[in-house]
């Protein structure tokens, strides 16, 4: 029996017909993933379901799915996917991370002119049958300072066509290099100084806890007067009553936003002042990028349903059926290790060196490499899979190199994964057990034995005494219960790091805590995928 495909949303008519040249019995609804009650009832009769922003593939929704083997979402974002109910239940989620990013770098530099000219206002007024010819006063983008937070795909876009407009551009991002950023035509700036340089202010980065509220209303104090916000991001990436503000004190001479906090978008404080220009999140809005994300869509749902082959999903890696059986355990330490590794470094990476130990050395090393990458990235892109990890880190001129060797140690393999900045190299080590548990044997060169905990804490400091008596002590006088820790150190009274087992993710007042005692080198909360 063929495998049956619900498309609950408007996807293009060329999708459509993709499934069914591929043999797929396709049933178009295009309307019911609008009606969850509906969607709900239906669901359990599909192999796969092809969706856009409008149905939301709830856990509700996924308990009724007992046939469901994908999920496939045109676009990128995937809000709307409950994606630890499909993993728990062996669904495939997949997205078409590259085909509308073309699409929504134009929308940006389309608003950046709407606002540098006031094009919205003054087409209204002359619709009205006025001639507010003088009202109208715009500035030129030419010999402009542009900031761009946020340099990578779409952001690239952003800044190659800015340079082409002959503006100067100047961008923040954590893990862009300062040789990509040659290669680009753009400075690389700390984020303050591109606050108080930029003329125009647009952002390109996903929404994280590091991101949140990255405008917040303390950075847009710090901008120069007359300054000028494109939003066609995500949401709460800017303070928007703070922006308001700004924009009626005329610190802020005019915004323009695609994304909002609450969507859809009713009521928001940036609507009907003046000089703000307002869209209904149409970044991806063009015939171009919904036919090709559609069509990238059904091919992958295609491949998968029909040969079994994974393309950007975010919750399976890439390999086959026969690889998975005896690689399950090394791909969850890859993202493991990578993870590690991301969630330390703040600063953008160089390089990232794979060395690979023993019977892993003869393992699929490029699906372990994807593993890897994608981890470390993760920390600035949650949306980041392991198709798209390699691409990004190429774009941002991250070097990526793997050795392979023969047995070597104790272990009958291990992988070792190291980073390289201009200010450091950093490392880390594991392996995977008998019980097919991933562990961490090795931090900054120092022996140590920990399993991966959902929610841990790192620390380093001087080996002396008192240093578990402070842990335990501020852990408990906070609340925060201690489920299990490891030590480690390379000599006696030299370098020591710890491991705890927590809960729940450390609070910032904790750590901050921890951190005045002074009797610590580094406190770093971590959290792991670990289901």
């Amino acid at each position: 029996m063929a495998p049956k495909v619900l498309i609950s949303d408007k996807l293009s008519p060329a999708a459509v017909q993709i499934f069914k040249d591929r043999g797929i019995d396709v049933d178009f609804q295009p309307d019911v993933g609008k009606d969850k009650d509906k969607l709900a009832e239906i669901i359990g009769n599909y192999d796969g379901l092809a969706i856009r922003s409008a149905t939301r593939a709830t856990e509700k929704i996924i308990a009724a799915a007992t046939k469901l083997k994908v999920i496939g979402r045109a676009g990128i974002g995937t809000d709307n996917i409950d994606k630890d109910a499909a993993s728990k239940k062996g669904i495939i989620v997949m997205n078409t991370p590259f085909g509308n990013m073309i699409t929504t770098a134009e929308h940006a530099i389309a608003m950046m002119f709407a606002v540098a000219r006031q094009i919205p206002e003054a087409s209204a007024s002359t619709h009205a049958g006025k001639w507010e010819k003088s009202k109208f006063m715009g500035v030129e983008l030419t010999g402009k300072t542009l900031g761009v937070i946020g340099a990578g795909n779409i952001g690239g876009i952003v800044c190659d066509r800015a340079r082409g407009l002959k503006m100067k551009v100047v961008a923040y991002d954590p893990f862009l290099g300062e040789e990509k950023a040659k290669k680009m035509g753009v400075e690389k700036v700390e984020l303050d100084a591109l606050l108080t340089r930029a003329d125009f202010i647009t952002l390109h980065v996903p929404f994280t806890d590091q991101t949140a509220n990255i405008l917040s209303a303390d950075a847009i104090a710090k901008m120069k007067p007359g300054v000028r916000i494109i939003n066609c991001a995500r949401g709460g990436l800017v303070d928007e009553e703070a922006l308001a503000d700004a924009l009626k004190s005329g610190h802020v001479a005019g915004a323009a936003f695609d994304v909002f906090s609450q969507e859809p978008a009713t009521q928001n404080p940036l609507f009907n002042l003046p000089n703000v220009v307002c869209t209904p999140h149409l970044g991806a809005a063009t015939s171009e990028a919904q036919e090709n994300v559609a069509l990238q869509v059904a091919e992958q749902m295609s491949d998968y349903l029909l040969t079994g082959a994974v393309s950007n999903a975010l919750n399976m890696p890439s390999v086959t059926a026969e690889e998975a059986i005896v690689m399950g355990p090394w791909l969850k330490l890859s993202g493991h290790l990578g993870a590690f590794i991301g969630q330390m470094t703040d600063e953008p990476i160089k390089a990232i060196n794979i060395l690979y130990d023993g019977s892993v050395a003869e393992m699929n090393l490029s699906a372990l490499n994807c593993g890897v990458v994608a981890g470390i990235m993760k920390k600035a892109n949650p949306d980041v899979n392991m198709v798209s990890a390699p691409v990004i880190a190429q774009e941002r001129g991250i070097s990526i190199s793997t050795t392979n060797q023969s047995k070597s140690g104790v272990f009958d393999g291990y992988i070792k994964v190291t980073v390289v900045t201009d200010k450091r190299e950093r490392s880390v080590a594991g392996t995977v057990f008998s019980d097919g548990k991933p562990r961490f044997i090795q931090i900054k060169g120092i022996q140590i034995d920990a399993e991966v905990g959902a929610h841990m804490l790192y620390t380093t400091n001087e080996d002396v005494p008192g240093i578990i008596g402070t842990l335990g002590q501020t852990m408990g006088e906070n609340g925060v219960n201690i489920a299990n820790f490891t030590l480690g150190r390379a000599v006696a009274q030299g370098e020591a790091i710890a491991l705890l087992y927590v809960d729940d993710q450390v609070p910032a007042p904790v750590i901050k805590k921890l951190e005045a005692t002074g009797m610590f080198t580094q406190v770093k909360p971590l959290m792991f995928d670990v289901a």
